[in-house]
């Protein structure tokens, strides 16, 4: 018999979306906030000459900065207030994660509930401020060095492109807070999907422009389209698989009455990480070549030239670090997220247990070794889909938008949102439902 959650998700239909009047709320709310990103992305920062800019960016915009410019939305390649994007607060937010599990008073922030998040947060929030700054200093002197690109060089540019820079991360880690708390969750992942959603159009035209100008063969194009829809549905295949342990409790007596044991099941996603590994490997091979983008290359050191065309998009050593950080961020996230220990702690102080093993320790060794060998093939599918649309550009040359890393945030947070927006039709039907029996109730009682 299907419970009562599966009946009430097929039962969602229009008519009960346009009765839930607090998910329109919110809906209303993520769409105004993310129209507040887009057009901050079209903001330039002061003391940059757009042509000169423009003509920089032009030449180095099929290497790594084409990729940074996709996960900021396009404000790279205006140099807006947002063109740091908010990828310094999400490398902020793993580097804390990593310390909460390393340090121990941290560790014991972490398990003090609500206070405790607040202040992890906190210092998130000030990891941000300090990763931001560093990244906008390095831009500015960057962006100093080019010809022409700055109009009044020296110290006050770089402190108002500190500030801007640095603001303009600082807002959009507000507004994807906000996004979570009074949308439908999901901040974060919400602008990064925005951004390149809004990328797709000229990538697609772009594609085509190709295609007209037979850069690209007939061919080609077709056999992107096709791996863009095989890798879609890969996607969504892999993000919905499951590992479901069963999970038995004891019969139980109430009264004179004896109950029989429930059975239920605890589901281990194949892939727990999400779209966390490529965001984050992506992030660390781009943060060396982001200055030297906009840099005079010939004044560089022999050394630090060779590793920067050797870290050059499409490079064999750019895609075996891009393929090593997928997997161990794969198996990092994941340790991080999931606590083994924890969740069998869980279980055996509510009588759960796992047929065959014992409840405790012996449990979380065995929840410990069923996620292993599945987050192995997890990180297996990341690092594919991942790196195959990769080696398809770097041979025909598309924008960075079809790539796998592109496709796979997308699609990942569109399910998500799905998710959400399914959850919050249950919860308002669920609560309907409630309203209904107190309604009958008190006229039976009268």
């Amino acid at each position: 018999m299907a419970s009562a959650a599966e009946q009430l998700a097929a039962n969602l239909n229009f008519s009960a979306f346009a009765k839930a009047e607090d998910l329109k709320k919110r809906i209303w709310f993520t769409l105004g906030a993310l129209l507040v990103y887009r057009l901050g992305t079209y903001i330039p920062m002061p003391g940059i000459n757009p042509d000169a800019f423009a003509q920089a960016f032009e030449q180095q915009s099929g290497g790594v900065l084409g990729m940074f410019n996709m996960f900021a939305g396009g404000a790279v390649e205006r140099m807006a207030i947002f063109a740091l994007g908010i990828m310094p607060y999400i490398s902020a937010s793993i580097v804390m994660q990593l310390m909460t599990s390393v340090v121990p008073t941290l560790e014991q922030l972490k398990k003090e509930g609500e206070q405790g998040r607040k202040v992890i947060n906190q210092y998130t929030r000030y990891g941000t401020v300090l990763l931001a700054t560093v990244q906008a200093y390095g831009i500015a002197v960057g962006l100093e060095s080019g010809s022409g690109i700055v109009t009044d060089p020296g110290w006050f540019f770089r402190i108002s492109a500190v500030i801007t820079l640095v603001g303009g991360t600082m807002f959009l880690m507000w507004l994807g807070e906000q996004i979570t708390a009074r949308g439908i969750g999901n901040g974060i992942s919400l602008i990064i999907f925005s951004g390149i959603v809004a990328g797709l159009p000229s990538a697609i035209s772009g594609t085509l422009e190709l295609g007209r100008t037979g850069a690209l063969s007939t061919g080609i194009i077709l056999a992107i389209l096709v791996l863009a829809v095989v890798v879609i549905g890969v996607i969504v295949f892999f993000e919905r698989a499951q590992r479901r342990l069963l999970i038995q409790y004891p019969k139980r007596q109430v009264g004179n009455r004896m109950f029989q044991g429930d059975t239920s099941h605890l589901p281990l996603k194949l892939n727990t990480a999400g779209v966390i590994p490529p965001i984050f490997a992506s992030s660390l091979l781009l943060l060396p070549a982001t200055v030297a983008g906009f840099s005079d290359t010939s004044t560089l050191p022999a050394w630090a030239a060779s590793i920067l065309a050797a870290l050059g998009h499409g490079q064999p050593i750019y895609m075996l670090l891009y393929a090593a950080m997928i997997a161990f961020f794969a198996f990092f996230y994941t340790a991080i997220v999931f606590n083994p220990k924890d969740t069998a702690d869980q279980l055996k102080k509510h009588s759960g247990f796992i047929p065959g093993y014992r409840p405790g320790e012996r449990t979380a060794e065995y929840i410990d070794y069923v996620l292993t060998r599945i987050t192995v093939v997890g990180a297996i599918y990341l690092v594919i889909v991942c790196l195959l649309p990769e080696f398809l550009i770097s041979a025909t040359g598309v924008p960075f938008y079809l790539g796998g890393t592109s496709l796979l945030i997308v699609v990942s947070v569109t399910l998500d949102t799905v998710a959400q927006v399914q959850g919050h039709l249950i919860a308002h039907q669920y609560e309907g439902l409630i309203k209904k029996s107190k309604l009958r109730g008190g006229k039976r009682g009268r």
